[in-house]
Order: structure tokens, then C-alpha cells, then sequence
């Protein structure tokens, strides 16, 4: 290409760049123009709305009267009281707030540290393997070892010259001094190891301690009602207080609940109780003995997982007596010094329980009128065969009136008895008609029965004198 051609391209070239810069210059500025106009406009709509505003809050405020107005200001104030509460109430939850992250945190690090600590007490000793050498035989040993490791290189001057002073001693006293230092050193490390045997037991009863406290804490958390168990048992006594129909009721309700809750021992002795109840509304003499043999395993569970309880004590001793009724006089009366046992430990937790005292009575009275062969059989199987009198269960009869008046029709014809059996015709009879006057409830059976009868002759005699 010549010369002139190239001249003619960068001419061409540098003019088309001019015009684009021109063109681009003008649409910015256009634009520039249309924005600038926006601004303007939507400014100007802003003040005029404000305006309009400002204008229609100052005819408002400036229609109403000067009680208004006064009101007005009272509702501003209340708001602007309001407002500054709301904002001290919002601080002092902020800094409630951070105490409690605070106090969580504590809590944490101590239970951590607790815990911590428990477990180096509760963790046992690593037995130390002994030796033949008297610096690995004991604690002591082995600590004065190190300490003398640590000096001897600051004694090594000492302990030449001291060597060398004791070599005029004459063998023998050197033979005898080494005796004495072996004597000595057997009965260090004799004592040492007696020591350590003392703290490994130390040790060995702290960790039994501490595992019988933690036995204790799962009983008493097994005990813990929640609410469904506490329904069910509130439930289930209200059905115990009912008719057979309500009892048997109730019976099957705990049978029915006994896989979930066979560790209470709330539960338990209910269940025993229910069992109690089957077997004086059943007919049939082996359902009834089904049912007190199974009742009385079921009252023995409750006991043997907590011994402090009154009930417990109580329905164990009602299911052994029930149990006995089919057994031989041998079973008999190794049973009754079972039952006097449980009622006295559940009078001893409870003494306000009238069925115990109840109970308590029947034992009495029937082991003061044993007979010869049933008193030699006692003699066989206890060397110190249980005794009582006629006062004393009709003391007991006569408390569990006191406690309850009425509560039984039972307890007032055994009184009854007692004084019939005493002596005394005129309190029996009137203890009769009292008997015959209370309804029928809880402890009647058919001993019960058969005692009214008996005692009925009281009545008849005297109304024919």
C-alpha cells in the first residue's frame, strides 16, 4: 500500500472515533438530563404530600378543644411512659438472661467436677508387683528411693568420708550392725504393707458405700410416681372400696398394667391387695387358694424391693394368713409367727392402721386358746413358742375400734367375744347389738358368720329371762 493510502485509513480511522465519542457524549448527557428531572419531580411530590400532611394535623389539632387537647397530651404521656417501661423491662430481661447463661454454666462445671471427683474416689487401686529389695517393697520404700536419688550426687563426699571413718570398726560390730538394719527394714516394710492393705480397704468400703447409694437412688427413682401411674392407682383404690364387681374391676386393671409398672412398689402391693380381694369373692376353694398363694408372691416382690413400707408389711402378712388356711397345723404355725412378724414391723412404721390392730387381735386370740396337741407342735419348731392372753387381743380389738369405729362389723363382734369369753355377759351383749347394727364390710368372713351366729344366743337368753 502507498503512502497516501495509509494516510487515508488513519484519517478515516480517527474521524469515525471522533464521531463515536461525540454520539456517546450526547446520550450521557440526555440521560443525565431525564434523571435529573425524575429527582426533581418525585422531591417535589414529597414536599407537597408533606406538606399536605402537616397541613391537615394542624386543622385537626387546631379543631379540637382545650379538654382535648389536655387529653390528648395525658395519652401521649401514658405512651411515651409506656414505651420507656417496655424499654427497662426489655433491659432487665437482657440481663436476667445473662445471669441464668451464667448460673447454667456454673452449674455445669461444678457437676462436671463433682463427677470428676467422684470417679477418682471410686476408682480402685492398681496392684504394685513386690520384689525381693527392700526400695520396691512399700510406698515408703519407693518414695524415699526417689528422694534419695535425688541427693546423691550431693553426698557422695559425705558418704566416703564416713566409709572410711567406720572402717576401724572390728567385723563383728559391722555383722551385728547388719542385722539390726535388716531387722529394722522387715519391720518397715511389714508395717508399709499393713498400711497399704489398710487403704485398699478404705478404698473397697468407700466403693460398697457408694454402690449402696446408688442401689438406694434407682429404688427411690423406680418409685417416683408419674402422672399415668398415679391415675391408675388412684383408680384402682376407688374400685377397691367398690363391690366384687368393682374389685374384680380392679383386679384386672393392675393385671393388665403389670408388665409396665412391675417395678413400682406402689404397683405391687396393690396388685397383692386385688389378689386379696379375689380370693374372698371366689366361690371355689382352689381358686381361693390360687389366689392367696399368688397374692402372697406378688406382696413378697413388693417387699423384698422396699422394707420400709407399711403396706408392703401389712398386705404380706393379710396374704400369709389367707395362704395358711391350707396348709397343716405345722405350716400353720410357723406361718402365724410369720404374720405376728410383719404386723408388728408394719405397726412400727404406721400405728394409726386399724386392720393391723385388727389382725393383730385375731392372732392373739387364737393362739390363747391353742390346744395341748398345737402347743407341743409349737414347741417342736420354736424353743420359745408364741404366748398371749384374752386381754391382750381384746386390747388390740378394742384400738382398732378406737382408730376406726365401725369400720368393721368383725372387730366389734370379736370384742364381743372376748368379754364373753372374760366374764363379762352384759358388755358382750351390748357389744352384740352394736355388731348387729353395723353393715356388713371389709373383713367379713366365714368365721365372721359364724361367730354372729354363736353370739346371737346371747340376745335370745337374755330375752327370754
Amino acid at each position: 500500500m502507498s503512502w497516501l493510502g495509509r494516510n487515508a485509513v488513519i484519517g478515516l480511522g480517527v474521524g469515525v472515533t471522533i464521531s463515536t465519542g461525540l454520539i456517546a457524549l450526547l446520550i450521557i448527557k440526555e440521560a443525565l438530563r431525564r434523571r435529573t428531572r425524575r429527582l426533581l419531580h418525585n422531591t417535589s411530590s414529597g414536599l407537597q404530600s408533606e406538606t399536605v400532611d402537616s397541613a391537615a394535623l394542624t386543622a385537626a389539632v387546631r379543631d379540637l378543644s382545650p379538654e382535648q387537647h389536655v387529653e390528648l397530651r395525658k395519652t401521649l404521656d401514658e405512651v411515651m411512659k409506656s414505651v420507656s417501661c417496655l424499654r427497662s423491662e426489655i433491659a432487665e430481661l437482657r440481663e436476667g438472661l445473662r445471669d441464668i447463661s451464667t448460673t447454667i454454666a456454673e452449674d455445669v462445671k461444678k457437676t462436671v467436677e463433682e463427677s470428676q471427683r467422684s470417679w477418682r474416689r471410686r476408682r480402685p487401686l492398681m496392684p504394685r508387683e513386690r520384689s525381693e529389695s527392700m526400695s520396691s517393697s512399700s510406698i515408703y520404700f519407693t518414695a524415699s528411693a526417689g528422694v534419695a536419688s535425688l541427693c546423691d550426687d550431693s553426698e557422695v563426699g559425705y558418704s566416703t568420708a564416713y566409709s572410711n571413718a567406720e572402717s576401724d570398726y572390728t567385723d563383728r560390730e559391722t555383722d551385728q550392725d547388719g542385722e539390726d538394719d535388716g531387722r529394722d527394714s522387715d519391720e518397715e516394710e511389714e508395717e508399709s504393707c499393713v498400711t497399704v492393705l489398710t487403704l485398699r480397704q478404705d478404698d473397697s468400703q468407700a466403693e460398697e458405700e457408694d454402690d449402696e447409694d446408688a442401689g438406694l437412688m434407682v429404688d427411690s427413682l423406680r418409685d417416683i410416681r408419674s402422672p399415668e401411674l398415679a391415675l391408675l392407682l388412684a383408680q384402682c383404690d376407688l374400685l377397691h372400696a367398690g363391690d366384687s364387681g368393682k374389685k374384680a374391676e380392679g383386679f384386672q386393671l393392675l393385671m393388665e398394667n403389670r408388665p409396665l409398672y412391675a417395678v413400682n412398689v406402689e404397683f405391687m402391693w396393690r396388685l397383692a391387695r386385688a389378689y386379696s380381694d379375689m380370693c374372698e369373692t371366689a366361690d371355689n376353694r382352689e381358686e381361693k387358694r390360687n389366689y392367696a398363694e399368688q397374692g402372697h408372691y406378688e406382696a413378697e416382690v413388693a417387699l423384698t424391693r422396699n422394707g420400709l413400707s407399711a403396706d408392703c408389711h401389712k398386705w404380706f402378712a393379710i396374704l400369709t394368713r389367707l395362704s395358711s388356711q391350707y396348709e397343716s397345723i405345722h405350716g400353720k404355725l410357723k406361718s402365724g409367727r410369720v404374720l405376728k412378724e410383719h404386723l408388728d414391723r408394719a405397726l412400727a412404721l404406721r400405728d394409726d392402721d386399724p386392720i393391723c390392730f385388727y389382725l393383730l387381735g385375731r392372732w392373739c386370740l387364737e393362739v390363747s386358746s391353742l390346744g395341748w396337741l398345737e402347743r407341743k407342735t409349737a414347741a417342736t419348731i420354736d424353743e420359745t413358742p408364741p404366748t398371749s392372753s384374752l386381754n391382750e387381743a381384746l386390747e388390740n380389738f378394742l384400738k382398732a375400734e378406737e382408730l376406726n369405729p365401725g369400720f368393721s362389723k368383725a372387730v366389734r363382734l370379736y370384742i364381743a367375744k372376748c368379754h364373753k369369753e372374760l366374764g363379762n355377759a352384759s358388755e358382750a351383749r351390748n357389744w352384740v347389738h352394736l355388731a348387729l347394727s353395723t353393715p356388713a364390710g371389709a373383713n367379713e368372713d366365714s368365721d365372721s358368720a359364724a361367730l354372729q351366729e354363736e353370739l346371737k344366743a346371747l340376745i335370745d337368753s337374755k330375752s327370754d329371762l
